[in-house]
This record gives C-alpha cells, structure tokens and sequence, in this order.
C-alpha cells in the first residue's frame, strides 16, 4: 500500500496517471491555502469534474474504506485538505460543512498567526486561541483531523495535549536532520507520536538537509533514525510535491492576501520559486525508490510498509468519522 500525506500539484491527467504508474493508492490533496468558504467549494467543484472526467484512475476518498476500493479497482483515492483554517472563516459551525463536503484534514495556521495558533513564521508564539480550542474540539467531534505542519512549536504542543485524538503533521522533517523553519523539535515530534499521532516525512526541497541535492540515502537514514527514535509506526511519507506549478503559486502559498510584500521565506532574499526536486524523487512515478531506499538502510518489510502507506491507512481509519 502506497500513501501520500500531502501534495498540492498542478493537477492533470498526467499527473494521475503517474500516481497510477508509481502505485499510490491514496493522496491527501490540498483545496485551500488562504481560500474562504466558497472559494474552497469552488475547489471542490474542479475536483469533482476530474472525478467525471478520470473515472478510470482517481475517485474521492471519504473513508479508508475507499483506499480498498481505489485498490481494487486499480485507481487512486484523492482525500481533500486545507492548509489554513481559511476556509472555516470566523463561522465554528463550517467545521461540520467542510467535513460534509469531504475536508479530511486541516491546518491550525500556515506560517503567520491565524485566528486559531501560531504560525512558526511567527517570532512569538502565544500558543492556541480560544476559538483554536474550540475548533479543536469540534474537529474531534466529526472527525477532521488536526494538522500542525505549519504551526510553531507552542501552538503544536498544545493542541496535543489539548485534542481528544491524535494529530498530524502531514509534511515536515526532524529539526535534528535539518534546521528549516518549518521542521519539527524534538519536543513536538515526541509530544505528537506519544499521543498516537503521524509525521508525514516531506520531500520538498526547503525542508531537506543538503536541500535539492539530498541524497536517497540521507533521506532514508532519516526515517530509521526516527522510527528508533519515535516509533516505526507514527510515521508515513508526506512529500509536498508540488508538481507542475509556476512560481507565482509560492507567493499566493506565502502571502495570500495579508500583506503588499512578498514573504521571501526560510531566510532567502530571492523571489520565492520551486527548487528543484531531488533527483530520485522527481514524481509520483519515483515513489517505489522510497521503498528501495528504506530497505538499503535495515528497515524490515513490515516496517517499510507501514512508512509507505499502512500506517496511514489505520490513522485514517480511526480518525475520519465521527468519535465514538
């Protein structure tokens, strides 16, 4: 079973046809960034047409009941989340909608401070807000899952402590292998998978050690030292692939509509763009060399399995519906 915690491509009918060829069985996509309500559902909308259109390679996920059935019927299943609770605007009452709509994950902030926590752009971090305790709770009840992959440090430990369910940071990696901004402390990543909660380990340049030039092995090493560390079975893969996108989708990630300026990010004076991706990892299509990878640096099959998707699969199973 291959799962992806996390991309946000240019989608097309080539890009799911490597999801085929590279055997992903399930993608958690992203439908917001600084997206309001009906912005989102206008994302939704798109979805459902390359749901008319590609019958044949993806249907939408709403339960791990349809990763079976994506598998069965050599398809992928497409799990929708936000990366900002944009969409929920001021309105707690929009956390039921959006789960109704299919919304399955969804970020407390995306890198400022949000009405909910903090972003780890942020330079303080007063932890989760009232409303963000609120929403938590809500988001126990239906079953969308709590991501902190933006958040700072504060915000993340609280809502550990603070959710009734476990949480996820969909895509980032150990602050220990590589000090990005966006990578997690010690303190989270224990805080998170003592709790039951996923690390989706990212691909995605910024967040890797030796950036686009990280190596397969670098990579893979990694993940057995946090399987040691953390346990095997807290961790998945959450690439980050943003596949196919200009660079002008940076700024809209980055800036939204908060601000006139751009937001350079990770400490770059450059205009922000797509690095290019490592070079044994370009697309979905690469995704085996994951499982090569692994398997070099002593991880047992079982293990191997559960990084590649069935560890996923149980954290989706026990956290899409509603709390028992």
């Amino acid at each position: 079973m291959r799962i992806d915690g996390l991309q946000y491509a240019n989608w097309s009918e080539t890009i799911f046809r490597q999801m085929r060829d590279g055997g992903l069985d399930a993608v958690h996509v992203t439908v917001a960034y600084h997206e309001t309500f009906r912005e989102t559902v206008l994302q939704l909308e798109r979805w459902n047409r390359w749901f008319e259109r590609h019958p044949d390679l993806i249907l939408r996920g709403s339960t791990a009941a349809d990763i079976d059935h994506a598998r069965d019927t050599g398809r992928t299943a497409i799990f929708f989340g936000a990366q900002n609770p944009s969409p929920i605007e001021d309105d707690i009452g929009l956390v039921e909608i959006l789960h109704r709509l299919g919304l399955r994950f969804m970020q407390l902030s995306y890198n400022n401070q949000s009405l909910l926590a903090t972003g780890c752009y942020e330079a303080e971090d007063p932890g989760l807000t009232r409303m963000g305790r609120a929403v938590i709770a809500e988001m126990n009840r239906v079953g969308l899952v709590v991501d902190m992959s933006h958040s700072a440090d504060r915000s993340t430990l609280e809502a550990a402590e603070v959710s009734a369910r476990p949480i996820a940071i969909t895509h980032a990696n150990p602050a220990a292998w590589h000090p990005a901004r966006r990578n997690k402390s010690d303190a989270v990543l224990r805080a998170v998978t003592a709790r039951g909660g996923m690390l989706g380990f990212s691909l995605y340049p910024h967040h890797l050690k030796d950036g686009s030039a990280c190596t397969l092995d670098s990579f893979c090493r990694m993940i057995a030292e946090t399987a040691d560390r953390y346990g095997v079975e807290h961790l998945g893969i959450g690439s980050d692939l943003c596949q196919d996108q200009p660079d002008s989708v940076v700024e809209w990630m980055r800036v939204g509509r908060w601000t006139k300026d751009i937001d350079y990010g990770e400490g770059s004076a450059a205009a922000p763009g797509f690095p290019p991706m490592p070079d044994w990892f370009r697309d979905n299509r690469d995704f085996g060399r994951l499982a090569e990878g692994l398997a070099a640096v002593g991880l047992s099959h079982a293990e191997i399995e559960g990084v590649m998707g069935g560890n996923w699969y149980r954290f989706f199973a026990a956290n899409f519906g509603p709390a028992p």
